[in-house]
């Protein structure tokens, strides 16, 4: 493996989409299928599968002395990746994913039905249910071709009232590949007194800084870009708010409190939480600038071959992200089911795994770009597209 004294983190200037020297041999992925879809649930590299697999001969080895021990082994992870994270370990529990950090976090706000809680159009719709189950929700609309961060700024504060007390947004979102929660708007919120969850699923291992702005309340998946096994996600709170976190489940280390409280489960299946230090430590040796340039670049070329398609058009892009977002002509995607579809007809079609959003006008697509990655996988889905949407 590289080590980190290979690869410091110096800045690389411009990078053009190319190939990431030995990225795709650190994955058992399948050579026949374009995987541009990473962002969706990520890939596991070979040497932090080999690291679970060893962690579960373990476990079925000797049951007890696993189990018994495990509660300390999840807190040296935990500090492990909030050293990655720039975390405070103390603040930052070990959990499932995203969607399950959002419900812990909301139970320690105590909400009530007739609480305000604002959201954006563009949320995480399991992110954005669990809101839903304890508050009364504000959707903010927000034009999936507003120019920049200021903009999509703005529209959020436009919303604000004297009644809203908490704000539930994305870092990054999801279909559409923009920043809403970054320091400045937060900044923002916390001035006119707005509790603010960020929604940071795919920021670790992709973002720099991904606690940038401190919210009151952060999560993250690892599984995503920071090279995890599935099931591994972070929950950050401030201190203010860390005693009034509840455990899922009651075990033998709630008399210990947050965070270890939450991170004990009795007999689950804790192999991949406490592999995840292994993916960010992978990204720490291959040097986290370059695999950030070279998957934004990847994701850039992508876009670009995609906007020569009649009708595609591409919305505003971040090139700390490595994800881009494309509108389709205005008659695909307007459903769910719609979108569904597409997306298995272009894996049917064209061996590509690409995630389409729906919209009520037409949806759109969303490449990314990660190290396993080539150009040539961008032009292949490019050529096909052009045929199955001119045929549509």
């Amino acid at each position: 493996m590289v080590s980190d004294e290979e690869h410091r983190d110096e800045p690389v200037g411009q990078v053009s989409a190319g190939v990431f020297p030995g990225g795709a041999e650190l994955f058992g992925l399948d050579e026949r299928t374009a995987h541009l879809n990473h962002g969706s649930f990520g890939a596991v590299p070979l040497p932090v599968a080999r690291v679970q697999r060893r962690l579960a001969d373990e476990a079925a080895g000797d049951p007890d002395a696993f189990f018994l021990g495990v509660a300390d082994r999840l807190a040296a992870a935990r500090v492990r990746i909030a050293a990655r994270l720039g975390a405070d370990p103390e603040g930052m529990a070990l959990v499932a994913n995203a969607t399950e950090a959002a419900h812990l976090a909301l139970d320690a706000l105590g909400l009530s039905p007739d609480d305000e809680v604002l959201v954006t159009d563009h949320g995480y719709g399991t992110v954005v249910a669990a809101a839903a189950r304890r508050a009364r929700l504000v959707t903010v609309p927000i034009d999936p071709a507003l120019p920049d961060e200021d903009a999509v700024r703005e529209a959020v504060l436009a919303a604000v009232t004297p009644r809203t007390r908490v704000a539930v947004l994305d870092q990054i979102t999801s279909p559409t590949a923009r920043i809403v929660a970054g320091p400045g708007l937060l900044a923002a919120l916390a001035e006119r007194g707005v509790t603010t969850v960020v929604d940071g699923a795919h920021a670790p291992g992709m973002l720099a800084d991904p606690l940038a702005g401190r919210p009151d309340v952060w999560f993250g998946n690892l599984h995503k870009w920071g090279f995890a096994p599935p099931g591994s996600a972070v929950l950050a709170v401030a201190p203010a708010l860390r005693d009034r976190v509840p455990a899922p489940v009651p075990s033998w280390e709630d008399h210990r409190g947050f965070p270890r409280a939450l991170e004990f489960r009795a007999t689950v299946d804790y192999t991949g939480v406490l592999a995840a230090p292994e993916g960010l430590d992978l990204i720490a040796a291959l040097g986290p600038e370059r695999v950030r340039a070279h998957n934004s670049a990847l994701a850039a070329h992508g876009a670009e071959l995609l906007a020569e398609l009649p009708g595609v058009t591409p919305l505003p892009a971040d090139d700390r992200l490595a994800l881009r977002a494309l509108r389709l002509p205005a008659r695909f995607a307007r459903t769910k089911q719609e979108a569904e579809a597409l997306r298995e007809e272009i894996m049917l079609r064209l061996g590509c795994r690409v995630l389409v959003w729906p919209w009520p006008d037409g949806g759109g697509i969303r490449v990314c770009g990660q190290i396993y990655n080539h150009p040539g996988e961008y032009e292949r889905l490019a050529r096909g597209l052009r045929s199955l949407l001119d045929g549509a």
